[in-house]
């Protein structure tokens, strides 16, 4: 795995080990709950499993916005996609070409098409990946169907 470049602005770091940043993330409940639909925010052991689970599962990467760790965003095996970006950073559209990269990537792995899972109550989610062109598909599962060519529809 490699480091991508998304723009100018925004890199996505292959995971590695990084507890001092990555815990904050799951510490703010509003991130945990919309993420995780959890009240409660991760402990170490959690984040570990976590991160254990979805770099073994596919490919795991750090956002790198400007120069600073602001998040992290992942695609399974199985075409699922995952986003997380700090509240401070949210609202500049880096989870939007976070999730068209990921789109990019599936398609040069040969998958047909890429799905989400997105709680019913997380309209700010929703809109994002409507927005690059994913559809509500069931209750809390959305797709994105890809093109041949390799490049999102």
């Amino acid at each position: 795995m490699r480091k991508r470049i998304v723009d100018n602005e925004i890199t996505l770091i292959p995971y590695y080990r990084n507890d001092e940043i990555s815990l904050r993330w799951y510490q703010d409940p509003d991130v945990c709950k919309q993420v995780d639909n959890r009240d409660e925010p991760y402990d170490l052991e959690l984040l570990h499993r976590m991160y254990d689970y979805l770099s073994s599962h596919g490919e795991c990467y750090y956002i790198e916005y400007k120069g600073e760790l602001v998040g992290d965003v992942s695609l399974r095996d199985n075409a699922e996609v995952a986003i997380v970006v700090c509240r401070e950073f949210q609202n500049r559209h880096i989870g939007r070409r976070c999730i068209k990269d990921m789109l990019l990537l599936a398609a040069e792995k040969g998958m047909d098409a890429v799905k989400a899972n997105i709680y019913s109550f997380n309209l700010q989610s929703r809109r994002m990946f409507e927005s690059v062109g994913f559809y509500n598909t069931d209750e809390e599962w959305y797709r994105c169907d890809l093109q041949e060519q390799g490049k999102p529809v």
